[in-house]
């Protein structure tokens, strides 16, 4: 489908089941992510906290009004790269009916706008190990995997 139809657009709170859900459908990624409603306080307290920062965002995409998509940016300014900001993006998500129509990539290029619009020198994204076809995507789009990751689980 042309990605003509796609709205992209920040989350607003009425969102959150739809996004909640894209997150809980995923499997591979290993979040915990659950639809179960005891755990909507906590996914709103995120949602508030996020809502509440000038330098992160999270946005939907709608396909004819339903929510098909979700993702977050997060600008980053350190010393080295002389004082430059980083956009990173975090939480790619499509619904899994719907990969392969160009949804992800509008996503991706909306970022990409945004970051140039912001005068962003760097955007970067990481992807689970597991996700060969993501990877395979990311680097269709001109991602280039450069970097090691790591990470620590505190709870």
């Amino acid at each position: 489908m042309p990605q003509q139809d796609l709205l992209i657009r920040e989350s607003r709170e009425s969102d959150l089941p739809a996004v909640i859900a894209l997150f809980a459908a995923d499997a591979l990624g290993g979040h915990g992510d659950t639809t179960d409603p005891a755990a909507y306080d906590d996914y709103l307290r995120a949602f508030r906290t996020i809502q509440s920062s000038p330098d992160q965002t999270l946005y939907v995409v709608e396909r004819d009004g339903e929510v098909v998509g979700t993702f977050q940016t997060m600008i980053t300014t350190s010393l080295n790269g002389r004082g430059s900001s980083s956009m990173i993006i975090e939480a790619v998500q499509t619904r899994s009916d719907l990969r392969g129509q160009g949804i992800g990539a509008a996503m991706i290029e909306f970022c990409i706008a945004e970051a140039k619009g912001r005068g962003v020198r760097l955007v970067q994204l990481t992807s689970n190990a597991l996700r060969k076809d993501a990877h395979r995507f990311y680097e269709r789009l001109g991602f280039k995997p450069s970097h090691l990751g790591f990470k620590m689980a505190l709870k």
